[in-house]
């Protein structure tokens, strides 16, 4: 061999040197010298063991200044212990890659999940703080419906990355877990990783990969930690043994879910022994505890209600696998029907059409369940036809159909016609008698994997594993010791469940629940039926929620329609359902809190196909009229709505119509909303500490909340500002017109210091004062996620906005102040002006209504010929003269920014506004320019018109409330024959006659950009309106016409309304106020929906 040793093994020793081993090697090299003191140190200074031995070796073969030709030739004299352990590894790590490969390397079975169309997915992470309360406490399904499939999760963390250090100056995980709903692909991503590790195309640092999981480890009792590797891996040699010693390995814990007993952190006896045997349960406590095995890092995934038995302090790091989004679900679909063109379109147009269903679609195993039984159902023609066989609709339909699609065989081409119909319901009936009632008991045990002795024990028939029937309900894994089952998701398992009990209800004289038989007599299917709710009422994690459901879909007419003859005597639900609705509703009656186990109730009537209540509460949204209406029954069914309802999706109006106890009862529901609108309740400081408790939650998912209009004071900003310190989905705070004063708005400025969230705030017309103002100027000074705050009315002089403009100099995040209705004055404007001259972040700035008069308005202006970010200015309402005007007009000249400006309501007339005329025709930025109720005559209207002719930029031109007259009018209307840009013109009561009308309707029949002409309140008449019927004969673009109060009569109406069977844009018309009168108005508008049907016309 050429070359040194360590010219040919030197990843060798990073790999393979144990912790052990290391300390021997380093403790040799001292005593003989070959390391010097400050290499030694060196090499002890490094963060892990890996770490360490990497140092040695660079050290050693002289890759860095440091390097020692002494280490080098010890090193290569010394190195059989080393060739030995490299031979060792060398050989025994490549039948371990093989062994891994045959197990891991074989691609995903594209019935249950397909790796090709979830691997983006797998391989992006989402990387969490912690499991919230619903994952703790709630059934996957609750946790899927409360979210509506999304996570409020804004990191993500890609699979080749997942064992590695976040940063330079943080160290790897030791304990990582990671988890998701059933049937998301935890083992997928498990058999993903491994494979990709096998082939190393991933952790090329990791040196050794040890997958488990927990349906083999449900075989032993006692087990030792070195029994359970060689159990698990036994071409692993006892000298191999010796590398989990090292930093470079990790060992997977899949599926603690499907662990037999649960982990008792608080009570496990510790064990640093490796052969000592001891119950499993402890093993696993005491690997992830560190006792065992402390230099091998863990990987334990699972569903997130298990993953809550490991104590937060012991989890390094938590990754949790989103489920689907859309494209991936039409992807996924796409997969599953590759010999079809449209059935996969049309199976997600019948997913998409059912909220619930799409949802659980997120998830990948009911995406190919619902995908399997939808996409059977269109090529078989059944399920369209007739209403005893509708579309699926709800989760029980969908399951009753898998399972009559199984029994009878997919193959099949009509379920009622197959020949073999009494073998199949023979078979079912068996098969459900002894599965169902496996997985009934397996339900009330938290058992959802079963081994032979278990399925003996319940009667299972071991030639009926075999069978291909089996094969639809049920997934078999060979473990060392014995075969092992489980339901191929857990939703399968609850529904055999409930079909056992459903039967057995019928017949049963005792408690079901009680595996001894040994209780009071129970009689009768609803005396059962009501046992079962109740029991499910009373599971804090709502374990049974989802066999619930089933269990009251199999008394809906559909149902039971399909599986009549199977396990359900045609027709029998009737004489149960109306008392099974009524017991459910019952429940909705107390006066409490509103739980989950209260909304899954409600999802039991819709399974029951009893959707009355539901539907009322839903209108009474949609038309705003709940006040008066929520009673502790209707309030559960408005907070079932908040997670089902499209009207809740969106936008969640609760706008007057909530006091405090119904929203203290909503509370737990309201976690979920992502936005959402409590104006106008009357809400007061009490209130406040209930929704502070739930936007502090981390569970909250609230995005946009608005309560605007209530009775907020000071006390209440506080405790809102409370939960502002640790929340961390809010966006937008809306506290519009309540009365927070200066108090609230300081409490709120603190928790901004430190929110890193908040986007949006709205403190308008809250009497801050100057006080408040400078309060949030001194959270401006360190905040940098606020862009948008609004501070209208709030009683704020030049002491306030002095301090807000300092800040705006050191603030370059913030994009929109809304200043307007307060009294800065001059000296404000002045303070804001220098201001702009620095910043370069603002947008939007809005000033209307501030007694800024010409001194304030030149400062401004001359800070606009430096600013080149500000694109809206709003100055409506100041005091500005012809002289303020010519300051307008040179910043135009020179600016090359803003966009829009409104001028409304100032002194420009006719001098000022020819000034700012002036600068528009050589301005080639501004887009809307507001002029309205400026004492603008028409001197000053031939201006505008000149520089239109000119101005290809400006879009929208406001001249309302102004005395421009015909002669006015004219001249506008020469500039539209020549314009291209402007796209709406606003002329409401301008002193408009006839003659102005016609000069438009020549206009408008030569534009082709003029988009909306307002002409409200003047006096064109039926001349003026033929004109502009005329016009109206040719014009491609106008889309909107106002003609309201035009004194048009019957005669200009009917102009009006004929000309509209050739115009075909014209999609909304005004003609009220023309004293048309009621048979008039009819007949007009019938002649504009026979001539424009699409056209909204007001009459």
């Amino acid at each position: 061999m050429e070359g040194t040793w360590m010219q040919w093994h030197h990843k060798q020793p990073v790999q393979v040197i144990s912790s052990h081993l290391l300390e021997e090697i380093l403790g040799s090299m001292r005593k003989q010298e070959v390391l010097r003191e400050e290499e030694f140190s060196l090499v002890q200074g490094a963060s892990s063991p890996t770490q360490k031995v990497k140092v040695l070796i660079d050290l050693l073969a002289g890759k860095g200044s440091r390097g020692s030709p002494t280490g080098q030739d010890f090193i290569e004299n010394s190195t059989a212990q080393l060739s030995l352990h490299s031979t060792i590894y060398d050989s025994g790590m490549q039948k371990h890659l093989e062994v891994l490969l045959s197990k891991y390397g074989v691609s995903v079975d594209l019935g249950l999940l397909s790796e090709k169309a979830a691997s983006e997915r797998l391989t992006n992470l989402l990387l969490v703080e912690g499991l919230t309360d619903l994952q703790l406490k709630e059934h996957d399904f609750t946790q899927i419906e409360a979210t509506r499939g999304q996570r409020h999760v804004s990191k993500t963390i890609p699979l080749e990355r997942l064992f590695l250090p976040l940063s330079k100056v943080s160290i790897p995980p030791r304990i990582s877990v990671t988890v998701g709903v059933a049937g998301i692909g935890k083992t997928t991503l498990v058999t993903l990783y491994v494979s990709m590790w096998a082939r190393r195309e991933i952790s090329k640092d990791i040196s050794l990969v040890l997958p488990l999981n927990f349906r083999e480890l449900n075989v032993y009792e006692k087990l030792s930690a070195e029994r359970l590797i060689r159990s698990a891996f036994p071409h692993i040699s006892e000298t191999e043994l010796t590398y989990l010693g090292s930093g470079q390995v990790l060992m997977i814990l899949d599926g603690l879910d499907e662990f037999k007993v649960p982990l008792d952190f608080s009570n496990a006896v510790a064990c640093t022994d490796p052969k000592k045997e001891i119950p499993v349960d402890n093993l696993v406590t005491n690997i992830i505890r560190g006792n065992l095995f402390p230099e091998v890092s863990v990987w334990v995934t699972s569903r997130p209600t298990a993953a809550g038995q490991i104590p937060g302090g012991l989890v390094d790091r938590m990754t949790e696998i989103r489920g689907f989004n859309e494209l991936e679900i039409q992807s996924y679909l796409n997969q599953m029907f590759p010999d079809s063109r449209d059935l996969p379109g049309q199976i997600l147009t019948q997913v998409q059409a059912n909220k619930a269903l799409y949802l659980m679609c997120t998830v990948p195993s009911f995406c190919w369940l619902c995908g399997t039984v939808l996409g059977y159902l269109v090529r078989n023609g059944l399920g369209w036809q007739t209403s005893e066989l509708a579309p699926p609709r709800t989760l029980s339909e969908i399951y009753a159909w898998y399972f009559k699609m199984a029994l009878c065989g997919e193959g099949q081409d009509k379920l009622r016609e197959s020949p073999r119909i009494e073998q199949a319901v023979h078979s079912g009936r068996k098969m459900m008698g002894t599965l169902g009632r496996l997985a009934f008991h397996g339900l009330l045990r938290k058992k959802y994997v079963f081994y032979e002795q278990d399925m003996k024990a319940f009667g299972v028939d071991l030639p009926l594993l075999q069978s291909s029937l089996c094969g639809h309900f049920l997934l078999q894994e060979e473990t060392p010791a014995s075969s092992a089952y489980c339901f191929i998701h857990l939703t399968l398992q609850e529904f055999a469940a409930a079909a056992y009990y459903y039967s057995a209800a019928k017949r049963a004289i005792f408690d079901l629940f009680t595996e001894s038989r040994m209780s009071w007599p129970k009689l009768g299917f609803l005396t059962h039926f009501r046992n079962a709710v109740q029991r499910a009422l009373q599971e804090d994690n709502g374990q049974l929620d989802v066999f619930l459901r089933f269990l009251s879909g199999f008394l809906s007419p559909q149902v039971n329609s399909l599986l009549a003859g199977w396990f359900l005597g045609r027709d029998e639900h009737s004489s149960y359902r109306a008392q099974a609705v009524a017991h459910l509703q019952g429940y909705l009656r107390a006066d409490a809190s509103i739980s989950s186990r209260t909304v899954n109730t409600l999802r039991c009537l819709h399974e029951l196909q009893h959707t009355e209540l539901a539907r009322s509460v839903e209108e009474a949204l949609k038309s705003e009229s709940l006040a008066g209406l929520l009673d502790p029954m209707h309030c559960s069914a408005l907070a079932y709505l908040l997670q089902v309802s499209e009207v809740c999706a969106q936008e969640t109006n609760l706008t007057r119509c909530l006091n405090y106890a119904i929203l203290k009862s909503l509370l737990p529901q309201l976690l979920y909303c992502r936005n959402l609108r409590l104006d106008n309740n009357q809400f007061q400081d009490n209130v406040m500490e209930l929704l502070g408790s739930v936007l502090s939650s981390k569970d909250c998912h609230i995005q946009k909340i608005s309560l605007a209009e209530n009775q907020i004071h000071s006390k209440g900003a506080k405790a809102l500002a409370r939960s502002l310190l640790v929340n961390r989905s809010l966006t937008v705070l809306d506290l519009r017109s309540n009365s927070i004063g200066p108090q609230g708005a300081k409490a709120l400025a603190d928790s901004l210091k430190i929110n890193r969230v908040l986007v949006s705030l709205s403190l308008q017309n809250n009497a801050i004062k100057d006080d408040g103002a400078k309060f949030i100027a001194d959270a401006l000074m360190v905040n940098h996620m606020l862009s948008v705050l609004h501070l209208q009315k709030n009683a704020i002089g030049p002491p306030g906005a002095k301090p807000i403009a300092d800040a705006l100099k050191k603030n370059g995040t913030l994009k929109e102040l809304m200043f307007s209705s307060n009294s800065i004055g001059n000296d404000g404007s002045k303070a804001l002006a220098e201001a702009l001259k620095v910043n370069q972040g603002l947008i939007t700035l809005d000033l209307q209504s501030n007694s800024i008069s010409d001194a304030g308005l030149a400062a401004l202006t001359r800070a606009l010929c430096s600013n080149q970010t500000l694109l809206s200015l709003n100055l409506r309402e100041n005091s500005i003269s012809p002289e303020g005007a010519l300051e307008i007009a040179s910043a135009l000249r020179s600016n090359q920014a803003l966009q829009n400006l409104d001028l409304t309501a100032n002194l420009l007339h006719d001098e000022g506004t020819q000034a700012i005329a002036a600068a528009v025709k050589e301005n080639r930025i501004l887009r809307t320019l507001h002029l309205q109720w400026n004492f603008i005559q028409a001197k000053a209207a031939k201006a505008l018109g000149q520089a239109l002719q000119f101005n290809q930029s400006l879009t929208s031109l406001d001249l309302q409330e102004n005395a421009i007259g015909d002669e006015g009018v004219m001249a506008l209307a020469r500039a539209l024959k020549m314009n291209t840009s402007l796209t709406a013109l606003y002329l409401q009561v301008a002193s408009i006659g006839v003659l102005g009308a016609q000069a438009l309707g020549e206009a408008l029949a030569v534009n082709r950009t003029l988009e909306i002409l307002d002409l409200r309140g003047n006096s064109i008449g039926a001349a003026g309106a033929k004109a502009m019927a005329n016009a109206l004969k040719t014009n491609p673009s106008l889309r909107m016409l106002n003609l309201q109060e035009n004194s048009l009569g019957m005669d200009g109406a009917i102009c009006i309304a004929t000309a509209l069977s050739s115009n075909h844009g014209l999609q909304h018309v005004n003609l009220q106020g023309n004293h048309i009168g009621e048979s008039g108005a009819r007949m007009i508008s019938e002649t504009i929906k026979t001539n424009a049907p699409d056209c909204i016309v007001e009459m």
